[in-house]
């Protein structure tokens, strides 16, 4: 079970907001470069002021990306919109936003910067095997535990837990290990996953 299964009830609460984009001509490439924007300036600004009180920004900007993130791709589907440059966009997009977004957590005070560095590592795998299934079975994985969805939920709650309680810093490396093995697991799932179907196909 992760959140990318209720992404359908998310999309239907945004479905009328959609409409209204494609009335007004914005394409889906143009949803995902402001995503982009948005991940690259919080990024930038938590980089700058790596304190603990600033990151109660993560959970906003996380929320408007998923929401972005969900627009762009009914944009793309419901609207016939679909182009071969999206699909590079999506997928790098979110690559790079993860990256801006959650780099900055090496620099809070006590976190160890090698395990900052060997989690997004993880985190860049899951979504490699993810789309190395598309291509072995046709169809993207998704599978859990951590997806792209969860780890928004884990970190834009620790962003703000950190905000109000900036001790917590002492269990960074804790969540760092405990998320790192969770994306192991996530790549072994897809991974076999896609094994399995590329065997019964």
């Amino acid at each position: 079970m992760t959140l990318y299964q209720i992404k359908p009830a998310f999309q239907r609460l945004l479905r009328p907001l959609m409409f209204w984009l494609h009335q007004h001509q914005i394409t889906p490439n143009h949803i995902t470069l402001s995503a982009m924007a948005l991940s690259f300036i919080a990024g930038g600004i938590l980089a700058l002021f790596p304190q603990p009180g600033y990151f109660a920004l993560l959970p906003v900007v996380l929320f408007v990306r998923m929401a972005l993130n969900a627009l762009d791709g009914m944009l793309a589907r419901e609207c016939n919109q679909k182009t071969s440059l999206g699909a590079i966009l999506n997928e790098t997009g979110d690559v790079l936003c993860d990256i801006a977004l959650y780099l900055p957590f090496m620099l809070l005070p006590g976190s160890n910067a090698t395990l900052v560095l060997f989690m997004l590592l993880c985190m860049l795998m899951t979504e490699f095997c993810g789309v190395l299934a598309q291509t072995i079975t046709g169809t993207r994985s998704y599978g859990g535990p951590l997806g792209k969805s969860d780890r928004a939920l884990i970190f834009g709650a620790w962003g703000l837990a950190l905000a109000y309680r900036p001790s917590l810093v002492q269990w960074n490396n804790a969540l760092w290990g405990a998320v790192t093995l969770l994306l192991l697991w996530t790549v072994a799932n897809r991974c076999r996953s896609a094994a399995h179907q590329g065997e019964t196909s």
